[in-house]
């Protein structure tokens, strides 16, 4: 549904976008990612027709941005960080005025409004003025806008920002709902909830896409191991390291205060001979999980090796 091919922004001398490459399947949840300044939202606004590229390609729904820009924004939902909105008009006027422009059947449009006044949780202001709205609120009312047309796309720049941890988990339940009926291209700093919802990811810095797929593989890219952290009780550390230690895969077994991490093989999960041995010692396992790395620990991972001269991740190894 979104395809995007070295694509190149450039500002004078400086170059916001590098070749950038990627593409958004039909029903896919990506989250777009990367540090302040990386060209996230400047992607944003090319594949929303906002802004022309320098070069590139730039497909969404099969039409070009540069070349068919009406088809395209006909076609996607689009919520900027920074909504904008008529501070004057109330939240039910501005919603109709925006399905007018839309061009939602008059016959549907009074039913739309209710139906997205309920989902994005504005029943409360739905008749106060937009001037008066805290910003989550004027989020809700950005993302009501989004949808009203019920596209077949949605681009979602840090949906979240200014709810409260109640507010996000909505939207994060919202969001997920909403990948059943579209395509969802999602930006936003909190990477717990891109673990929770996305199935894949690119993330981008300085203008490059520095690593692109699901979180798990590049977990196994990264790492090039796992790790399995456990705690026994009731046997002496050092016997109960030798015993662990002697599982095939396992490579070495180390303590960690109370627990001990045990440094597997790459593909092996050792889980279930862990607790045969440790039962078969007559000890207590009182804690056994996997030790993977998170989604913060590798966006932080990727953008720094960048940083530090390191190649990123190829495609050719996301894919």
């Amino acid at each position: 549904m979104i395809h995007v091919e070295s694509l190149v922004k450039r500002y004078g001398g400086l170059t916001a976008l590098d070749r950038v490459s990627f593409d958004v399947a039909r029903g896919e949840i990506l989250g777009f990612l990367g540090p302040n300044g990386a060209g996230k939202t400047t992607t944003m606004r090319i594949l929303t027709c906002f802004l022309p590229a320098t070069a590139g390609v730039a497909q969404v729904a099969g039409f070009d941005v540069f070349a068919q820009p009406v088809e395209v924004r006909q076609r996607v939902g689009y919520l900027p960080e920074s909504v904008p909105l008529y501070p004057e008009m109330r939240v039910s006027e501005y919603l109709d005025f925006r399905a007018r422009l839309k061009h939602v059947v008059r016959a549907a449009r009074s039913g739309r409004i209710k139906e997205l006044v309920e989902t994005c949780g504005l029943g409360e202001v739905v008749r106060r003025p937009i001037a008066q709205l805290s910003r989550g609120y004027r989020q809700r009312v950005g993302l009501a806008d989004a949808l009203i047309a019920s596209p077949p796309i949605l681009i979602l720049d840090e949906p979240t920002v200014g709810l409260d941890p109640n507010q996000i988990r909505e939207v994060r339940t919202l969001i997920r709902e909403l990948g059943k009926e579209h395509t969802i291209l999602l930006s936003t700093h909190i990477l717990p909830e891109v673990e929770m919802v996305c199935g894949r990811v690119v993330i981008i810095h300085q203008g490059r896409v520095v690593a692109q797929d699901t979180p798990a593989r590049l977990r196994e890219q990264l790492e090039g191991r796992s790790r399995v952290v456990v705690e026994v009780r009731g046997g002496p550390e050092e016997q109960v390291r030798e015993t662990l230690g002697r599982i095939a895969g396992v490579k070495a077994v180390s303590p960690d205060g109370a627990r001990l991490v045990i440094d597997v093989e790459p593909g092996k999960d050792v889980r279930e001979d862990v607790f045969r041995a440790v039962v078969a010692g007559g000890w207590t396992l009182t804690e056994l999980r996997t030790d993977a790395m998170s989604l913060e620990d590798i966006f932080v991972r990727v953008t720094t090796r960048e940083d530090e001269g390191e190649k990123p991740v190829p495609k050719e190894e996301a894919a």
